[in-house]
Formats: structure tokens, C-alpha cells, sequence
């Protein structure tokens, strides 16, 4: 191999490196398991096809049914992280993830798989997200093209969430449905885990995190070269005019105490208070923990705790 070829000239660890040649590494995140029956949850999986031409797609995951053969269920769609530029729903990592909610909430879950940054740049992964979710809603009269949403599907009891990058996205999406609407969609509640927000103004204890602040900035720039900068509405909410028109009445926020990324979960909780929306945002913070640990440590008493609560936001009543 030229040597040339393995000079890195963009480098994003642990995540992403880019090579003087032009190819890309994708640090983690890129493995694939296949959709199967979990025996451990009893919750089995299939991946569908939203978009050929643009390249979107999904995992639904569905528990155990025999029980109640025509029960509906609440819809979770799910939004990966990864920087925005690595994971897929296809990974180990989120497959576990979506079982264990699927099993734990009792719902049917839809992970979608965005085109990713840098070869399709931010806004790109919000356009294929709504694309997705159009997809989703064309399932609430019965007539879909995915057999499980249209039997199963309870669309007057949806909720979106996402962790890191897909926390962005999921709030996007969430503020989009207060703002479009989405036929035949009833949005309960929005679950942010550990949300990719940034603004100019460091907030908290931001500044002691130098290091991981910079990567999460340089990071920013690099996947959405048209950005504004760091107080664009897209990664900063607060400077989002359109912030009180989040289309559905409860928010959870997860951050993890150790997390370059909590001030701004709880500067979310703030501003979404403040503004003209009127519902209810609570914050949950793991003590001890950094960011997106329950994924990699799945069985921890935190990360268990994380699945509680989000199953129980979605079966509040």
C-alpha cells in the first residue's frame, strides 16, 4: 500500500479518521448483527427498506405477542448516535438497546438508520429522519407497507428519543411535528439521552472539559460545513426560535454526571421551560456516569435504572 494512502488528515478518536487518499475509518460502530428472535428478551427483529434511492432504512423490533394476539402497542421511534457520522441501527450496540426497551416498555420499536456525515453532511440526517417518520405515519389507517405497524402500531401513542446525535435529532423531529404535524400521529413524549447541543458560551463545567469540548466543536464543523457556528439553532437550542413549538407535552432528559454534555441537558430543561410550550421536562441524571454508558455497560445498575425510566415515561397514564 502507498504510504500516502495512511497518512490520517482528519482524525476524530475514538470515532473517525479520514486518510490523505480520501477513504474514511469508522472507529466503532460499524459491525453488524442480524435481525433475529433475542431468546434472552423474547423480542424479535427485522429490517425494512424506507428509501432505496436515498438510502434509508430501519430495524423494527417487536416483544412477544401471543399473549394478546391484537393488542397495540406504543411506538418508539429511535435515532442512533455516533457523532452523526457512525452507528447504525444495525449495530450491536443498538440491537441490544432497542431489545431490551422493546422488552422492558413493552412497545414496538423503530431504529432508523440516517445517512451519515461526512459523505452526507448535516441537514441530510434530519431530512432522511423525517423522511422515516412520514414512512412510520403512513402505517396509522392500517394500510402501510410493514405488516407489524399496520397490525400492532398504537399511533395515539408515539414517543421519539435518541442518544447523543439521535438526542439532537429526536429533538429536531419533536419540534418539526409541533411546526408540520404528522398525519395520523399522536406524539406522547420525547426522550433525549445525553442530546449533542453545543453554543458559543460555555455553560456549567464546560470549561473543564477542554479537550473533549474541542473534539465536540471540530466535530460540528466537520459534518455540517454550512453551520452558522456553534450558536446555529440545529446544535443549539436555545437560539431556536421555534423551541416552544415542540410537538408533544412531556420531554425526559437523560445526562450522565461525568459527561462533557450535562450542563447542556439541564440548560435544555431551562430554556424549553421558558418558552412559549407548555408542557412538562424533566431531568434524570446518572451520578458517576460518562457519556452513553449504558451502552457500553448495558448490564450496570445505571444503565438498568435508564430503562426503567424511560419505560415508564412511555407507560405513564
Amino acid at each position: 500500500m502507498d504510504s500516502s494512502s495512511t497518512e490520517v488528515i482528519i482524525d476524530f478518536p475514538p470515532i473517525l479518521r479520514v486518510y490523505i487518499d480520501g477513504h474514511i475509518e469508522r472507529l466503532f460502530g460499524s459491525d453488524v448483527v442480524p435481525p433475529t428472535l433475542d431468546p434472552t428478551t423474547n423480542v424479535e427483529s427485522k429490517d425494512v427498506v424506507i428509501s432505496k434511492d436515498q438510502g434509508i432504512s430501519a430495524r423494527i423490533f417487536i416483544p412477544k405477542l401471543n399473549e394478546v394476539p391484537n393488542q397495540k402497542l406504543p411506538l418508539f421511534v429511535y435515532f442512533h448516535g455516533g457523532g452523526f457520522v457512525t452507528g447504525t441501527p444495525f449495530s450491536v450496540f443498538y440491537h441490544n438497546f432497542m431489545n431490551s426497551i422493546a422488552s422492558k416498555a413493552n412497545v414496538i420499536g423503530v431504529s432508523v438508520h440516517y445517512r451519515r456525515a461526512p459523505e452526507h453532511p448535516v441537514p441530510i440526517a434530519y431530512e432522511d429522519s423525517w423522511h422515516a417518520l412520514k414512512w412510520v405515519a403512513s402505517h396509522f389507517d392500517g394500510n402501510g407497507p410493514d405488516e407489524w405497524l399496520n397490525k400492532y402500531a398504537d399511533f395515539g401513542k408515539v414517543f421519539f428519543a435518541g442518544d447523543s446525535a439521535g438526542g439532537n435529532i429526536a429533538h429536531h423531529m419533536g419540534i418539526r411535528v409541533g411546526i408540520e404535524g404528522l398525519h395520523g400521529v399522536k406524539l406522547e413524549g420525547v426522550a433525549l439521552v445525553h442530546a449533542y447541543f453545543l453554543g458559543v458560551e460555555r455553560i456549567g463545567s464546560e470549561g473543564n472539559k477542554v479537550k473533549v469540548e474541542a473534539l465536540a466543536k471540530n466535530l460540528w464543523r466537520f459534518i455540517c460545513p454550512t453551520t452558522s457556528g456553534f450558536d446555529d439553532p440545529l446544535i443549539n437550542p436555545s437560539k431556536d426560535p421555534n423551541l416552544g413549538r415542540m410537538g408533544c407535552g412531556r420531554v425526559l432528559v437523560f445526562v450522565a454526571e461525568n459527561g462533557m454534555l450535562k450542563d447542556r441537558g439541564w440548560y435544555y430543561k431551562e430554556v424549553l421551560e421558558k418558552s412559549e410550550w407548555n408542557g412538562v421536562v424533566e431531568v434524570i441524571e446518572a451520578k458517576g456516569e460518562d457519556h452513553v454508558f449504558h451502552l457500553f455497560n448495558p448490564d450496570s445498575e445505571n444503565a438498568l435504572s435508564l430503562l426503567d425510566q424511560i419505560a415508564s415515561f412511555i407507560n405513564y397514564s
